[in-house]
């Protein structure tokens, strides 16, 4: 079993404990073989991650040439004419990952995939889930649901099943699954759109409609102005995808995910909280890492007996020094044109 966690003083430490990890991993793997496979997140948590790792790349410690990238989710349903506008909004995942990562490197990665949620057309989803409710089945405890597209399924939704859904995950098996997962946590101990209530097993890629939790949290992290903008459908990768990664790293800070990440490493194992997939996947012999700052860490700091107990080992990172995300600038050569 193998699950440590790293308890930091603030966001700009565990940014750079995460990164350091992430980047001792690629130059591990880089060192024995020509490609790497690194999953990646979205969120406010993982943002400084990116930028440390940034830096890594175009100071050539690591090199950029032969990653490959794969992201979580991205929504459907995003304001936009066609597939194209809605891929370049602003609140989409592509347009977040440009901004904070990929577009700092000097030299791109060969290849980044993000899930082809902006593909979907939320009108045609809606009229086809209308038309054909047989052909579909709703899985979750909560409000939150995994639409199952079945097999029988034609139209429309044998399209978003063939194309969209399982056509992802059938990538990330053919390029040898994947090294790294960045991942975070949401509120209620979600892992990317795998809602709070979802079955582990069976919704490797999956379709899901939103729950009333996490569209208030898009609002309520600025992400859209009011519930009636936010989308409420997203195409997601399943924890049983997510945990299939060699290492995954949770990153996660302040108060809102202290509860969350208490539960999911104190209580046992549950869909309730799709996050505590974590000790399913330590226990049969995955790598899992927790970093975190202090006050998401506050209740597992006072449960070092508990933790000891369940094998799970704790590094207070806490008084070593460590470098602010402010700054890490970066600067267009004039040169390339490049910012770096």
């Amino acid at each position: 079993m193998a699950l440590k966690i790293y308890v930091t003083s603030d966001w700009d430490q565990m940014s750079q404990v995460a990164a350091d990890l992430i980047e001792a991993d690629i130059r591990r793997k880089q060192a024995v073989k020509d490609e790497y496979v690194l999953g990646l997140a979205t969120g406010n948590s993982p943002t400084g991650v990116y930028k440390h790792l940034a830096k890594a790349f175009n100071a050539g410690r690591i090199g950029s040439r032969g990653i490959r990238t794969f992201n979580l989710d991205e929504y459907v349903g995003l304001p936009g004419e066609n597939a194209q506008q809605r891929a370049m909004h602003c609140e989409s995942y592509s347009y977040f990952m440009i901004a904070e990562f990929f577009g700092l490197l000097q030299e791109k990665f060969s290849e980044t995939n993000v899930p082809w949620g902006t593909l979907v057309d939320q009108e045609k989803l809606v009229k086809a889930l209308e038309e054909h409710p047989d052909c579909y089945e709703l899985q979750g405890a909560d409000k939150g649901k995994a639409v199952v597209i079945r097999d029988r399924a034609q139209g429309y939704l044998k399209t978003i099943r063939e194309e969209i859904l399982d056509a992802y995950w059938k990538k990330i098996d053919a390029c040898g699954g994947i090294d790294l997962q960045v991942i975070g946590v949401g509120g209620r101990g979600h892992v990317a759109f795998h809602e709070s209530g979802i079955p582990f097993d069976g919704n490797k890629v999956m379709l899901v409609k939103l729950d009333e939790n996490t569209v208030s949290n898009a609002v309520e992290d600025g992400h859209f102005d009011t519930r009636e903008e936010s989308p409420w459908y997203a195409v997601s990768m399943g924890a049983e995808q997510v945990y299939k990664a060699r290492t995954v790293v949770l990153v996660a800070n302040g108060a809102r995910k202290t509860g969350p990440v208490t539960e999911a490493i104190l209580g046992t194992a549950t869909s309730d909280v799709p996050i505590s997939y974590g000790q399913k996947y330590a226990a049969e012999g995955g790598n899992m890492v927790y970093v975190l700052d202090e006050i998401a860490a506050a209740q597992l700091l006072k449960a070092k007996p508990e933790l000891q107990a369940k094998g799970y080992e704790l590094v207070d990172m806490r008084g070593t020094p460590y470098e602010t995300v402010q700054s890490l600038t970066f600067a267009r050569n004039p040169e390339t044109g490049r910012l770096g």
